[in-house]
């Protein structure tokens, strides 16, 4: 099969969950057999034309010229390119800003899969304009695929519910991690268990502020480490605020998953803020990295942790719930919980398995190929 996956701003991963997911996505494919390309932004840090098997297209994005209109730019020159490309099947990991140009998706033998992330325009961050935008391109995503992906049974049953049209409940897969190395964290002058984590996008969905307010409110002398890009808008707001405080230490953006890993697993508590969206990856990641973690209480996180986690809703349950005596070795019962979970329901291997499936039983290549 020829695969093409568009949708994010390239492998490997510089940015985010859906760039993290192509990678281990795209790289179980092609051991599958499968002939697979990812487009990259033209400027993306990667520049080779294959990375680990896959292969790599660069497009021109103008997003650092001209901000989120790029973006709708980069998804049509994508698009266009992906006509010539003669695909089995075609992955659109999101939709926000390719829908518009769905019509322009290659059609003929050609299996179009789109994940749809989260319910995108309820998120806070986006005025009403935007909002009523979104819920437009939601319409044109569906009426432009084939097939549905959702990655949280949540977002199946709104899917369900709202349109007609067929929906695959398929989640975000990790590893168990298992190999930690404390000297991976020295250089954040913390030492094991002593520090409180956080790891997000820098966005008021995220509730990144109610995380820090909790924490100052709260007795722990403990720091916490937060990750994500303060450069952002949201992240700006945030650093100008509190980056003077004490207990607050904005450490940037890592990719290195290995450094990451090891930050969860050697945190003392691990805050998850996420509200909006479906089966998140850096969630998937804290748990199978053994972190205790203190998650937004939604349906979406509760789905995932099936109640082996803390729940808050303020920055005053936050405060309570640090100020308990307890460290992380007093929840050692839902810590394995979490891995047998990873095990059961997120293992990567599965979840790459199931998309394999999905796909082979709806192309041309297997009902013409694989059947004969």
């Amino acid at each position: 099969m020829r695969i093409g996956i568009l949708g994010t701003r390239g492998i490997p991963n510089h940015y985010g969950g859906f760039e993290q997911w192509a990678e281990h996505l795209s790289q179980g494919l092609v051991k599958r057999g499968c002939e697979v390309f990812v487009y990259n932004s033209h400027n993306h840090p990667y520049q080779e034309k294959t990375w680990k098997g896959v292969n790599i297209i660069h497009k021109y994005d103008p997003e650092y010229k001209v901000g989120t209109t790029g973006q709708f730019i980069y998804d049509l020159n994508c698009i266009l390119d992906s006509r010539k490309r003669n695909f089995d099947v075609i992955l659109q990991l999101g939709f926000t800003s390719s829908s518009i140009w769905g019509w322009l998706q290659p059609r003929k033998n050609t299996f179009v899969v789109t994940n749809m992330d989260g319910i995108e325009w309820v998120r806070e961050k986006f005025s009403k304009p935007v909002q009523n935008f979104l819920k437009y391109a939601e319409k044109l995503a569906v009426r432009f695929s084939d097939c549905l992906i959702a990655d949280s049974p949540v977002i199946e049953d709104y899917y369900n519910t709202n349109y007609s049209k067929a929906v695959e409940y398929i989640s975000y897969g990790t590893e168990i991690f298992d190999n930690e190395d404390s000297s991976k964290i020295e250089s954040f002058n913390v030492n094991p268990y002593n520090y409180n984590l956080l790891i997000a996008r820098l966005e008021p969905e995220n509730n990144i502020e109610t995380i820090i307010k909790g924490v100052l409110k709260s007795n722990t002398t403990y720091p916490l480490l937060v990750v994500g890009n303060p450069k952002i808008p949201h992240g700006k707001y945030l650093f100008e605020k509190y980056s003077e405080e004490e207990k607050i230490r904005f450490v940037g953006s890592i990719y290195d998953l290995e450094i990451l890993d090891n930050l969860r697993f050697f945190s003392n508590v691990y805050f998850h803020g996420h509200s909006v969206g479906g089966t998140n990856p850096s969630l998937l990641e804290a748990m199978s990295s053994s972190a205790r973690i203190l998650a937004h209480d939604n349906p979406y996180n509760r789905s995932v942790l099936d109640n082996n986690g803390n729940f808050f809703s303020s920055s005053e349950q936050i405060s309570n719930l640090l100020n308990e005596a307890k460290n992380k070795e007093n929840y050692s019962e839902y810590l394995q919980k979490n891995l047998q979970r990873i095990n059961d329901v997120f293992l990567t291997e599965n979840v790459i398995q199931q998309y394999y499936t999905l796909f082979k039983k709806n192309t041309k290549f297997y009902n013409e190929v694989v059947k004969s």
